[in-house]
């Protein structure tokens, strides 16, 4: 996950659907909810900012941290613009390193699923438990075994965007319920021509008893599981599971 490399310039136009504000409303809804502190919020795997954007705007004290140099860059254009006080790090999940104690850190769109086996979960867990205020709150979000196998599966799509052209393709694993994903962006140049840029990365699946002993282990207590960033609750169709959780030890 540490690269992404040109395909940073193009992310932001290929999820444009995802409703940034809905997720900060979601978590700040969350927070109070579940008595936490609306103070300092980690974003981890924050991307482009998009997300770190909206908590600013909602009152939050904000850190972003991603390992990719090409997501920073354009969160950092987004603050510039915006003027928010947002701080940026650029970190792996895995190595998370805090200079200080953080009241909420949320993890979203799929960021854990990214992350390349068990043990990677695991520490990761354990470094958000570790720079956690006492009794801090963990929002994070996977995808489910159902929409790997029955949603992303062995599909393809194409999305034209203008000036660029995306082909999206999976290899859906049923040995361990993994996809490969496959992007190409066939970019129009000022000349006429198409110059193509390639990404792949490997999204992985953890059943629910895992991501709780992990978890568990880390320190940190389940306090609830919504459907997406709702208040439904989770369903065997539910294809992103939201899981609230507060340091305990």
């Amino acid at each position: 996950m540490s690269g992404y490399g040109r395909f940073a310039e193009f992310y932001d136009r290929l999820t444009e659907n995802v409703r940034y504000d809905l997720i900060a409303e979601a978590a700040e809804r969350y927070t109070e909810r579940f008595g936490g502190r609306k103070g300092i919020v980690l974003d981890l795997a924050c991307g482009t900012g998009s997300l770190c954007e909206q908590l600013a705007r909602r009152g939050f004290d904000v850190i972003g941290a991603d390992a990719s140099d090409g997501m920073l860059s354009a969160a950092l254009d987004k603050k510039f613009d915006s003027g928010l006080p947002i701080q940026y790090l650029r970190q792996e999940m895995t190595q998370l390193d805090m200079f200080g104690t953080i009241d909420l850190t949320v993890c979203t769109l799929d960021s854990i699923n990214h992350l390349p086996d068990r043990e990677a979960v695991h520490r990761t867990f354990e470094r958000v438990s570790l720079f956690a205020y006492p009794d801090g709150m963990f929002i994070f979000d996977v995808n489910t075994l159902h929409k790997h196998c029955d949603v992303l599966a062995q599909n393809a799509f194409a999305y034209d965007m203008g000036d660029f052209f995306c082909c999206w393709q999976n290899q859906y694993d049923p040995a361990d319920g993994s996809v490969d994903i496959f992007l190409d962006i066939f970019e129009r140049l000022p000349d006429g021509n198409y110059g193509r840029v390639s990404e792949s990365f490997t999204e992985r699946v953890w059943s629910d008893e895992e991501i709780t002993e992990m978890l568990d282990s880390a320190g940190l207590a389940v306090l609830a599981r919504y459907d997406d960033y709702t208040d439904a609750p989770v369903t065997d169709q539910t294809e992103r599971v939201v899981y609230v959780t507060k340091k305990v030890k």
